[in-house]
């Protein structure tokens, strides 16, 4: 086997060959979802969370605003843990919500799942339409992906 192919195959494993460092990047997915993305993405101390609408395990949308609400941001919190942090990690997030008039509606859901008010995450929010499976609003966010043993640092 050629040297070069072998690192492509080492490269792929996700293990570095002598000399050369691990590849950055470190994909989150369920194995079971059927949707064609990373639940999650990590580069470097960075983890990219994908956006999550209000679906649960089932492919189920819920018609309730505040039960999509509560979902998107279980799937958030499901996300997450997958690569092993939780909510006080998340650092920014992105709300599309189909009817802003909906968005004090929003906060009193968003709020319940980061309770130190003083720590709350960087937030954007825009009106959307047409978001993915008919839902009432999508949220995404990134987290700050501590150097192992740093992971439960407030």
């Amino acid at each position: 086997m050629s040297r070069f192919l072998a690192a492509i195959l080492l490269s792929i494993a996700g293990v570095a060959s002598a000399g050369e460092p691990a590849s950055p990047l470190q994909h989150f997915r369920d194995p079971a979802s059927p949707y064609p993305f990373s639940a999650a993405v990590r580069a470097g101390d960075t983890l990219y969370l994908s956006g999550q609408i209000g679906v649960d395990a089932q492919g189920k949308l819920p018609a309730d605003f505040e039960a999509q609400a509560r979902q998107a941001m279980d799937n958030l919190v499901a996300a997450l843990s997958m690569a092993g942090l939780g909510m006080q990690h998340v650092v920014k997030c992105v709300v599309m919500i189909e009817d802003m008039a909906r968005w004090p509606e929003f906060n009193r859901v968003y709020l319940d799942y980061f309770p130190d008010r003083a720590r709350l995450p960087a937030r954007s929010a825009f009106g959307s339409s047409g978001l993915a499976l008919g839902a009432a609003l999508e949220v995404e966010c990134i987290a700050h992906y501590p150097q192992q043993g740093t992971q439960g640092m407030p």
